[in-house]
């Protein structure tokens, strides 16, 4: 995705990154986080960035000056996100071996189910707190990009509630008009 010359194809290799990630729950028996992660990233973000990128005039030139300049440093991070891995993966604590096979789930286990009693029962307090720090997000998000603008008319309702029928209404007596 982030050789890609062409944004459009950089946004449809991040769908396929998307899906490869769900791809990746589903090994590890989380179905529902697959779904999620298919639906909501690839069904909906991913539309919106399409849409955005082929409404953009984007100038490929400009993007490419700086490509190679920054290269040593992002191979300095990517070889470290790699280190990183290495030993989580590796270690007895973090490896894959913790993770319970099939044959070890009771019959009608759902790890929706799961989830969903751990989010509301032994979680509930970090949830609760997370979803008020979303909402004072979206709050300030939605105050510090509202703008007055004088070119946009917009109507009072208080006003439109108070007026009476003699301040709109006017009856006008005209003569007949003769052919």
């Amino acid at each position: 995705m982030i050789t890609a010359k062409n944004p459009v194809h950089a946004a449809l290799f991040l769908v396929l990154a998307f899906f490869s990630a769900g791809g990746i729950w589903m090994l590890l028996h989380a179905e529902f986080l697959a779904i999620a992660l298919v639906m909501v990233y690839v069904g909906a973000v991913m539309v919106l960035f399409l849409f955005v990128v082929m409404m953009l005039d984007i100038n490929l030139e400009r993007i490419r000056q700086g490509f190679w300049s920054y290269l040593p440093i992002g191979a300095l991070i990517g070889i470290l996100m790699l280190a990183e891995m290495v030993v989580v993966l590796g270690s007895r604590y973090f490896g894959l071996e913790h993770v319970p096979q099939p044959a070890e789930f009771p019959a009608g286990y759902s790890n929706t189910k799961e989830l969903g009693r751990l989010l509301y029962t032994d979680y509930v307090y970090p949830f609760e707190l997370a979803s008020i720090v979303l909402l004072v997000a979206m709050i300030a998000a939605v105050a510090l990009t509202l703008r007055k603008r004088k070119s946009v008319k917009a109507l009072d309702p208080a006003k439109q509630i108070a007026v009476k029928r003699d301040d709109r209404v006017r009856i006008v007596s005209m003569d007949a008009e003769k052919k």
